[in-house]
């Protein structure tokens, strides 16, 4: 990206709140919490029948620790599993502006770049949605994508990750977001927090991801490090049944529905697309 990127003030917190933030002080500035973005911040991979369209996720986690500790907070998710980044911007920037939150996070453009969209126009396209969005007065939280290095199907587009989180870091400097920087979280670089189909994160990753979020926000909490159970040793035989099983159920349909033009999300609607004040149902 040839523009110059000037860092300015994290989006809507004075001086004083984003020293609190730093400190983990007492107080939690926000009571409107938005998220937008793709599967990710959906929740898929989180299964919880309590929880609205059956999913829960690292943003539902989120919220029902600031909920615990905020009077009448309130949350709404917009994301949408299977949206490219073009998508999230045209359907999902002007409903969360319309929420006049004070808190909001965004992902995308992971679809894409598996996709192997180019990172750096990528990063254009969502430029000027963050501008939108930090009109708002809000704080923006920017996610970087995984590290995939440890991953045997994903490790291949490593690089193109790597440059688009530039790209992103650059944004977020320009725009004053606060950056959740999933690229340095190691705890969910293995396998154990990842789903069979190796996409999605499973109910231990989201659970990092979402002490991940607090800490960056500063916001004190009680949720553990996750600890997985040992995983059994496989030869090299059972790890080739578990890749052939695993390009019939996962790879062949995608593939598939790249063929067709067809996404997983396009019958989907959003999870939680106003804001909701009781969340007490999630997380059983």
């Amino acid at each position: 990206m040839d523009e110059v990127i000037e860092e300015v003030p994290v989006s809507g917190i004075d001086l004083g709140e984003a020293r609190q933030v730093e400190s983990g002080g007492p107080g939690v500035p926000w009571r409107r919490f938005v998220a937008i973005g793709d599967s990710f911040t959906e929740g898929v991979g989180d299964p919880d029948p309590a929880s609205p369209g059956g999913l829960r996720g690292w943003a539902d986690r989120v919220a029902e620790v600031l909920g615990a500790q905020v009077p009448d907070f309130a949350y709404a998710n917009l994301a949408v599993r299977g949206k490219l980044l073009a998508q999230i911007v045209d359907a999902q920037v002007e409903p969360a502006v319309a929420l006049q939150p004070d808190l909001i996070t965004v992902s995308g453009g992971g679809n894409d770049v598996i996709r192997f969209g180019d990172p750096d126009a990528l990063a254009a396209r969502l430029d000027p949605a963050l501008g939108r969005l930090v009109a708002t007065g809000a704080t923006l939280v920017l996610f970087t994508g995984v590290d995939v290095g440890f991953s045997p199907v994903f490790r291949r587009i490593r690089g193109r990750i790597a440059t688009y989180n530039e790209n992103l870091r650059g944004l977020a400097a320009k725009h004053g977001a606060l950056v959740a920087d999933q690229w340095s979280l190691r705890a969910i670089q293995t396998a154990d927090h990842w789903c069979d189909d190796r996409l999605h994160l499973n109910p231990l990753g989201h659970h990092e991801v979402a002490r991940m979020v607090l800490d960056l926000l500063g916001v004190e909490h009680a949720l553990e490090p996750s600890r997985p159970e040992p995983r059994a040793v496989r030869t090299w035989r059972e790890a080739r049944v578990d890749d052939l099983a695993w390009t019939r159920q996962h790879l062949v349909p995608w593939v598939v529905r790249r063929i067709r033009r067809v996404s997983s999300g396009d019958a989907v609607q959003p999870k939680r697309p106003g804001f909701e004040r009781d969340l007490s149902g999630a997380g059983g």
